[in-house]
């Protein structure tokens, strides 16, 4: 990510989980993106925590501008720690776990889990009240959240654009 300026498109690392068999569908995605505005991706793995640690600390030698990190169910759950990663070795990081942009990350960007969860809670109760499953209308959430954390943006030396902190649902101050 360069310091000031475009955040998004000049991306040049992203990191994927070589376990997930989704990742081929979104190694496509990404450099579909980076094809679109004409930026190179260089893959990064990681499947285990200790591939965060030395993801992170080849970046940090590297002086990498930035990273995306894919979305993944075994990321997820390790959302805090990357954040944490992520401003310990001072790698601006995109990703969508909430907890990781609270634990130190720059931005995330993802569905909003409380509306998923509150679904799934009334999905549930209409079939514990005698709805047939395939009777019950399926649900396809539109909210997403952009949470972009001002805290870890300024040691980094990043100007974030106005229009990405007014689009922000929630700023880490």
């Amino acid at each position: 990510m360069p310091r000031s300026g475009r955040v998004v498109t000049s991306l040049r690392r992203y990191t994927s989980n070589p376990q997930n068999p989704n990742q081929d569908a979104l190694i496509n995605d990404a450099l579909a993106s980076a094809r679109k505005t004409g930026a190179q991706i260089e893959l990064l793995r990681a499947s285990t925590g200790r591939d965060f640690g030395n993801v992170f600390a080849e970046l940090a030698q590297s002086q990498a501008e930035g990273l995306v990190i894919a979305d993944d169910e075994f990321f997820l759950s390790a959302d805090a720690e990357i954040g944490s990663l992520s401003a310990r070795h001072s790698v601006p990081a995109v990703f969508q776990g909430t907890a990781f942009t609270a634990a130190g990350g720059l931005m995330s960007y993802g569905t909003r889990f409380a509306e998923l969860y509150y679904q799934a809670g009334a999905y549930s109760g209409l079939v514990l009240a005698g709805a047939a499953p395939a009777d019950v209308p399926i649900y396809q959430s539109t909210a997403a959240e952009l949470i972009v954390n001002l805290r870890s943006a300024k040691p980094l030396g990043i100007a974030l654009p106005q229009a990405i902190v007014d689009q922000a649902t929630t700023l880490i101050r």
